[in-house]
């Protein structure tokens, strides 16, 4: 099956692996025991395949185009971070089910973004540019977020000796990926090994999510009540992600394609950069990982519907008169 193909298709992909994973928790108790541990190697598989499609040594040409690089910034980490934390402080005030909407709300998307930007007929180019800059900057501002915002004394939730094994499950990966960026460039035959490295990401996400279903079912179960708090949350801030881009893009005078790319930019999120981490928090945490699993399918319906109305609506193609 082709890459396109898996990415159209991927939103069924990953429902098919929840259900089927709630069903194999459901039907064997233990399987906890064996999927929990097969999550983090097939993540890290994951990680490593999604940052290979990065254009990591193409760091500096990100900076060229400093009014589109500003704008995504400004909206990502600065507007964006205050509208999730008022969205945050209307749902119940359980500690565990605010950290995962933190933790998956603040932090921009660095996959998926790509690939939405190019079906709804964004700027790829900048969108796969702006990418490593805002894997950069979130990992450096995501635990400043998190312990202005977070409720919960996070010095007994997030230890160092919990976390660790979740940073390095992103940051091996990371640096492997530049490695091999590095290493592909050297001769002609090694430069289709990121592409090929390319299929990967879809079929690697379903099998975590279905391993995170199967691990968690009683999580699931007990957090079942918050779904619709959830799907209400993420809703709101797609929304906000398609005002907020229109805003921005007006303000900054920016043409059509560069305002699709805000707006799929601020309507991504990156679930499976925080999962390690929502993943390492101790016994009775567990409702933050099934809420960044649950945002991220939510995300993805959303996805259709951006498909649809950023190109046609939100930011249609201007017809230059005769």
């Amino acid at each position: 099956m082709s890459r396109v193909t898996l990415e159209r298709h991927q939103v069924w992909c990953y429902l098919t692996a929840v259900l089927l994973g709630l069903a194999v928790g459901s039907l064997w108790p233990q399987a906890g025991d064996v999927t929990g541990g097969l999550v983090w190697p097939v993540l890290a598989l994951l990680l490593y395949a999604t940052f290979t499609q990065m254009p990591l040594t193409s760091l500096p040409a990100a900076f060229r185009d400093s009014r589109f690089l500003l704008t995504a910034l400004a909206g990502n980490f600065v507007v964006v971070p205050v509208v999730v934390w008022l969205l945050v402080q209307l749902t119940p005030d359980e500690p565990a089910l605010r950290l995962g909407l933190l933790l998956v709300l603040l932090v921009p998307c660095t996959d998926w973004f790509i690939t939405f930007s190019q079906l709804g007929r964004a700027d790829a180019t900048r969108a796969t540019a702006l990418t490593p800059v805002t894997l950069v900057v979130q990992l450096l501002l995501l635990p400043l977020y998190l312990w202005l915002m977070a409720d919960a004394d996070l010095t007994s939730v997030l230890r160092p000796g919990d976390v660790w094994p979740a940073l390095l499950v992103v940051l091996v990966p990371l640096a492997m990926a530049a490695l091999t960026e590095v290493w592909a460039t050297g001769q002609e035959r090694r430069r289709s090994a990121p592409e090929r490295l390319g299929r990967w990401p879809v079929p690697l996400l379903t099998v975590v999510v279905g391993l995170v279903a199967a691990a968690h079912v009683g999580a699931v179960r007990d957090a079942a009540h918050l779904l619709p708090v959830v799907v209400a949350v993420a809703v709101a801030h797609l929304a906000v992600g398609l005002v907020l881009a229109r805003l921005l893009a007006g303000v900054a005078r920016l043409p059509s394609d560069q305002g699709r790319t805000l707006a799929f930019s601020f309507g991504t999120r990156n679930s499976f950069i925080v999962l390690p981490v929502a993943l390492s928090l101790p016994a009775g945490w567990e409702t933050a990982a099934i809420v960044v699993v649950m945002q991220s399918l939510v995300e993805l319906f959303g996805m259709i519907f951006y498909l649809w109305f950023v190109p046609r609506v939100l930011f249609p193609d201007v017809v230059e008169p005769r």
